[in-house]
């Protein structure tokens, strides 16, 4: 209660979400506003944008990559706050003086982070890989690992 009232709570929920609605609505507005040339079914587990623009018969190149870095500011803003709370955690735990008690606060953080970890990291491979790196295993397989698992 002393480092996080439920007021700064509430302020970074409402951030979370209000900067997660921006992006999906961002990306869908852009979505319904190319033409599909080739179709609509995309081969794959999830509907992703990219599998989407594959479809695509406009050239629509620069505003993805407008997209893109906002989707990228806003995902670095967020890792960037993650990575602050956990050296915050982290601080904190490492300053109490029972051991128990900070084993028991590690074992509550670390599957967290590992969650947090994987989602990032297969994130950043399935957005960022190039395409001659792309097969419909890989993605499903990628795809599976940083929507379901965590």
């Amino acid at each position: 209660n002393i480092i996080m009232g439920s007021r700064a709570c509430v302020k970074m929920a409402a951030a979370a979400w209000a900067s997660g609605f921006l992006n999906a609505a961002l990306h869908t507005a852009h979505t319904f506003s190319i033409p599909l040339c080739q179709g609509n079914t995309v081969d794959q587990f999830f509907c992703e944008i990219p599998h989407i623009l594959r479809l695509s018969c406009s050239d629509s190149y620069l505003r993805e990559v407008a997209l893109i870095v906002i989707t990228a500011c806003l995902g670095l803003e967020c890792f960037v706050l993650i990575v602050l709370s956990y050296v915050q955690a982290f601080t904190a735990v490492l300053r109490m003086p029972s051991e128990q008690g900070q084993h028991k606060a590690f074992s509550m953080c670390l599957p967290h982070l590992a969650a947090v970890s994987l989602f990032v990291s297969t994130t950043f491979f399935a957005h960022l890989k190039p395409p001659s790196l792309s097969s419909p295993a890989l993605d499903l397989v990628v795809a599976v690992l940083y929507m379901v698992v965590p």
